[in-house]
């Protein structure tokens, strides 16, 4: 069982339905470790408030007026990457999919999960998951697309002095590898037999020395460099 939290994880709710909102904050007002600090119906109210609360979760709609949830999702975690982003969705569609996982999203769901459902998702993101992972290891489709995204990128060769070297530890390296697997931090953590603070870390300065805000355009950039190798062997060319 996962260990509770230790503050409230605060949550901001990006969506244009006033009444999904509503029904998104009477679901999270009975639980007593989460607590909604504000809602936004479009996105550059979002992008505003985020700027302004610092949530540790946003929950955004897939489809707002104007910039869409992709697009919010995208600034937000550019501007501020410690935050975990739950893209929602009214249906689970694979290119939706693949494009939240290029944005940095943590978990991408359709709006017809359960309450206690999403309030576990809100938790595991709060913690630093990843659950896009399973998302995507669960789609072929999708996984075959990311992998030969990988391989493109792994196969471009820049031919620039400043890359020759990795600007990484060697423990960093192998946290990077960690999270190419689809490791969690708490996963990581049992497998190095470090803390789960210390990941958290070694994440920040992974992201610091490589310029990226997410973990994903971190785990692109170490294979682009031969720093780390896929090993998803196993998933459809």
């Amino acid at each position: 069982m996962t260990a509770p939290l230790s503050s409230k994880v605060r949550v901001l709710v990006i969506d244009d339905h006033p009444l999904f909102r509503q029904g998104i904050r009477w679901s999270l007002e009975s639980t007593p470790d989460i607590e909604v600090i504000g809602e936004a119906e479009n996105g550059q109210e979002a992008i505003k408030l985020t700027e302004r609360l610092m949530p540790d979760v946003v929950l955004v709609d897939i489809n707002l007026p104007g910039l869409n949830g992709l697009e919010v999702a995208r600034v937000i975690k550019r501007r501020e990457p410690r935050t975990g982003i739950i893209v929602l969705s009214v249906y689970e569609d694979d290119d939706q999919l693949f494009q939240a996982i290029k944005v940095g999203t943590a978990a991408f769901t359709s709006k017809d999960i359960s309450p206690e459902e999403l309030v576990q998702m809100i938790r595991d993101v709060a913690r630093g998951r990843y659950l896009i992972n399973d998302a995507v290891l669960a789609r072929p489709n999708v996984a075959a697309r990311v992998l030969h995204q990988f391989r493109e990128l792994a196969a471009t060769d820049e031919e620039d002095g400043a890359n020759l070297f990795a600007p990484l530890t060697s423990r960093e390296i192998e946290i990077l590898d960690c999270i190419a697997r689809g490791l969690s931090n708490k996963e990581i953590a049992q497998e190095l037999s470090i803390s789960g603070q210390t990941v958290k870390n070694h994440i920040t300065s992974i992201l610091s020395k490589l310029q990226v805000n997410d973990r994903t355009m971190a785990v692109i950039v170490a294979i682009k460099k031969g720093w780390i190798k896929m090993g998803y062997s196993q998933l459809p060319e």
